[in-house]
């Protein structure tokens, strides 16, 4: 049951756009910091309740663990989680205690009820935020999906924010086709499929198709992994390193925004499997359940005879997949964040722009946007906070940037 938020004011202090893990992460420093500050902030996300979205994705993938290790969750104590955890061990997973999804999901309920977060989710979307001059000091004027409008002294963006990246050659496929025959990663609930005895093509190198892949199988269908590049293993999507001075020293010196965005880009270097699921997928490789075509990519495909025909070039090969029927195609593509096309920001960047690198922005050190008390958390900080930005690590570094940052003004 979704905790009914208390009435809308008609302003407030501090509004906090998403419910997520990095939203979640950054009330509980607040409040760490300042209890005062307890009724002067207001958290909007159209679910009306935490952690709504990531608990469905994780759900609709049949995500089994977290790629993140025990100490990184929103509780400001590092060592909660595996306190928490201390009479369930067998839920925390090798190499370095990844906690598996309903153990994580349920440590965050016990954050939310400890630190009194039931009643903060306000059901809404926030689809516009408007700078204003309210007597003689900016404002902001947000609007929201449900019609309602709210003004906030100080604003976060704590939202996800990322566009699929939809392959060039969808937008030429000719003639109608089921609307489930094609679908990208975000829209697949393997819950609620039954694809047994189909053909299933999944495009992508991540952890996403390796999951959907397994779960595909599981539910009997034939798998066909496909990827431009040679799909490999790390245990993180970044090294380590990037958590503390090792590498991010070097980065926060690098005065040079492009060469930044191209240092997230090598650190993260696209999509990469967890070594179990990778081991996985190659004992079903074996067991004649999967296919692998690495160095590939789609030309074209086209809809017949109640299947995709599929074109490709394989280690310079036309069409290595032409002679299979394929029923299903799943696009595991990921996603790009581009704040230049974000529709909530239209009335910032008109009166008060600023650079951006390929969609990301270049905000001060406390996440700010330039000249405002706008604050943006997730892989849209990345320019500052490094790779792994949209992480769980990420979230507390941004945390620690932005408490220091409230607590000033």
């Amino acid at each position: 049951m979704v905790p009914q938020p208390r009435a809308l004011p008609k302003s407030i202090d501090l509004a906090i756009a998403g419910a997520g893990p990095q939203a979640l992460t950054l009330v509980t420093h607040l409040l760490q910091k300042r209890k005062r500050l307890r009724g002067r902030f207001i958290v909007f996300d159209p679910s009306g309740d935490w952690l709504q979205r990531w608990h469905s994705q994780f759900a609709a993938a049949e995500i089994a663990h977290l790629r993140s290790p025990a100490v990184h969750h929103p509780d400001p104590n590092p060592h909660a989680l595996r306190t928490f955890a201390e009479q369930r061990p067998q839920e925390l997973f090798p190499p370095y205690d990844l906690p598996s999804t309903s153990l994580f999901w349920e440590f965050c309920q016990d954050v939310i009820r400890c630190w009194q977060l039931q009643n903060l989710v306000y059901p809404a979307l926030v689809r516009e935020i408007e700078p204003l001059t309210h007597r003689g000091r900016q404002r902001f004027c947000l609007w929201l999906s449900t019609g309602e409008s709210i003004l906030a002294r100080r604003v976060v963006l704590a939202i996800a924010g990322g566009k699929a990246q939809i392959p060039a050659w969808v937008d030429q496929i000719r003639g109608p086709y089921p609307s489930h025959a094609l679908l990208h990663s975000e829209k697949i609930d393997l819950r609620t499929i039954n694809p047994a005895g189909e053909k299933i093509l999944i495009v992508g190198s991540g952890l996403t198709s390796g999951h959907l892949a397994i779960g595909a199988i599981k539910r009997g269908a034939q798998v066909i992994l496909m990827a431009r590049r040679k799909f490999y293993s790390k245990l993180f999507d970044a090294e380590p390193g990037w958590l503390g001075p090792k590498y991010l020293k070097g980065f926060a010196a690098e005065p040079n925004w492009e060469k930044r965005w191209q240092l997230i880009q090598n650190a993260r270097n696209g999509g990469s499997l967890t070594p179990p699921v990778l081991a996985h997928l190659r004992r079903l490789e074996k067991e004649g359940q999967l296919i692998f075509y690495e160095h590939c990519q789609i030309t074209g495909v086209q809809w017949q005879d109640n299947h995709w025909q599929v074109s490709c070039n394989y280690a310079g090969i036309h069409d290595c997949v032409a002679h299979l029927d394929i029923n299903r195609l799943w696009l595991c593509t990921g996603s790009t964040i581009n704040v230049d096309q974000w529709s909530l920001l239209a009335g910032i960047r008109s009166t008060q722009p600023i650079p951006t690198v390929n969609g990301l922005p270049v905000l001060n050190h406390d996440l700010s946007w330039a000249g405002s008390n706008l604050h943006i958390l997730g892989g849209a900080a990345a320019l500052q906070l490094g790779p792994v930005a949209r992480n769980l690590a990420g979230g507390r570094m941004a945390g620690d940037r932005l408490v220091s940052a409230l607590m000033k003004t």
